[in-house]
């Protein structure tokens, strides 16, 4: 993954065509970029990222922000309960409850993923 001002992007290989393209995954809205080398890949996603801030700007209008800190899960009922009964076990509020789960599973997946 590639970062520039809190936008991430996935890159591949176009093998046919020889040429790497790249997409800005953390948007609704779309924002591709393309180069031959990898310097160029990398001066192409900035020079995106910039073009999409300056568009927004033109216009008048606030980009779209990569994360807003607020996500839907829809659960089955029996599970959205005990998760409601594990938080107030912990003395936690379900939202608390579920940032803190979610952090110690990628902790945990980072740290498994470093001693393969």
């Amino acid at each position: 993954m590639m970062e520039y001002k809190g936008y991430f992007a996935k890159v591949e290989f176009d093998d046919d065509a020889d040429i790497f393209h790249g997409e800005v995954v953390n948007l609704r809205d779309v924002i591709t970029f393309e180069g031959e080398t990898v310097q160029q890949l990398k001066q192409a996603f900035q020079d995106s990222v910039d073009d999409y801030l300056e568009f927004c700007a033109k216009r008048g209008e606030n980009p779209e922000k990569p994360y807003s800190g607020k996500f839907v899960v829809r659960v089955e009922p029996e599970l959205h309960k005990n998760v409601t009964v594990e938080a107030r076990r912990a003395g936690l509020s379900l939202n608390a409850w579920v940032a803190d789960t979610i952090s110690k599973a990628l902790h945990g997946h980072a740290r498994q993923e470093r001693s393969c």
